[in-house]
């Protein structure tokens, strides 16, 4: 038991320095900039384009802040303005979909995954899923009311503190990146040595041959459903390196994930902000197993043409050998 705990305890901080590496320098420049003119500036060239989305101007706000920093970043900047049921559904739909946009994608396409190709998901699914919204959704008129949730706090005053809340935001994030990460790999170490990830993986093996993965990628699936893309991550690192799960796989957890990750706590927290959260978290759960089944299926009817066609070209060249 000691051997394993001191191997997990190794791989939780070796993926800690890892994830780290990426999150405390983006939280910090991010954290900054939201006191500088830089984020108005975003927000003001974002604007007119949410009246194509079924949002007012200020719906740019906690869309730039959300994907900026994070969920609840977003959510504070909500309960600063009066949207209707309607925009408050729309605005949580993009979030889940693209919130916490840099630090996740950046720490995702540590797998091998293009950044580029994160971002574009995640913001494609955002603006498709508020425009679908907006024109099927016919209610949701009545203004929406946040319960509890407070948005106040002292703001710091001038650059001195600002760098201080910048530097103990980027902190703390990574406090807790290594509180959430360490004990897991503990876990994750001592379920792999008692062999509860065979039984985990089979058990499944239907889910995930649904969505075109292999077995050996169905733990990575569940960290990141449960616990959210950053720290799915790490587990995706950790099992590239042993569990020798695909590139091919990878890829496909991690684009079904960009879709629906964390999706108990990111569905959750809306609740107190007045809104149906059940759809919320179908619209999300139906969309990641379409997205990544199809993807799946395309990437495999390539995979057999490419095959197909080296068959014909050897077939050809050895007709042509015969001949002559």
């Amino acid at each position: 038991m000691k051997g394993t705990l001191k191997r997990g305890f190794r791989s939780g901080l070796e993926l800690t320095w890892t994830l780290g590496k990426i999150i405390f320098p983006i939280t910090l420049i991010v954290t900054i900039l939201q006191f500088t003119p830089v984020l108005s500036w975003v927000i003001d060239w974002i604007a007119p384009l949410m009246t194509l989305l079924g949002l007012p101007g200020e719906a740019a706000v906690p869309l730039v802040l959300g994907n900026a920093l994070n969920l609840y970043a977003g959510i504070g900047a909500i309960v600063s303005f009066d949207f209707t049921v309607k925009e408050v559904f729309i605005l949580a739909m993009m979030l889940s979909f693209s919130h916490n946009l840099f630090i996740e994608s950046a720490v995702a396409s540590k797998v091998g995954v293009k950044f580029w190709i994160i971002i574009a998901v995640r913001i494609g699914l955002a603006v498709v899923s508020a425009v679908l919204v907006n024109l099927l959704w016919q209610g949701g008129e009545q203004m929406a009311k946040y319960g509890l949730i407070s948005n106040d706090g002292p703001e710091p005053n001038g650059w001195g503190e600002i760098a201080l809340t910048g530097l103990e935001t980027a902190s703390l994030s990574i406090v807790q990146l290594a509180a959430i990460v360490i004990p897991l790999m503990i876990v994750m170490q001592w379920l792999k040595e008692h062999k509860w990830m065979d039984w985990m993986s089979q058990k499944l093996a239907p889910f995930t041959r649904m969505i075109g993965v292999k077995e050996n990628a169905s733990m990575t699936l569940v960290a990141g459903l449960t616990i959210g893309l950053a720290y799915g991550a790490g587990l995706m690192i950790q099992a590239v390196k042993e569990d020798h799960v695909s590139r091919k796989d990878m890829t496909l957890v991690l684009i079904f994930l960009v879709t629906c990750h964390a999706v108990v706590e990111d569905t959750l927290v809306f609740i107190p902000l007045g809104i149906p959260v059940w759809p919320l978290l179908l619209i999300r759960l139906t969309t990641a197993i379409i997205l990544t089944a199809t993807i799946a299926y395309i990437w495999n009817r390539v995979d057999k043409n490419k095959v197909k066609g080296l068959r014909k070209d050897a077939v050809t060249h050895e007709h042509t050998y015969d001949s002559i």
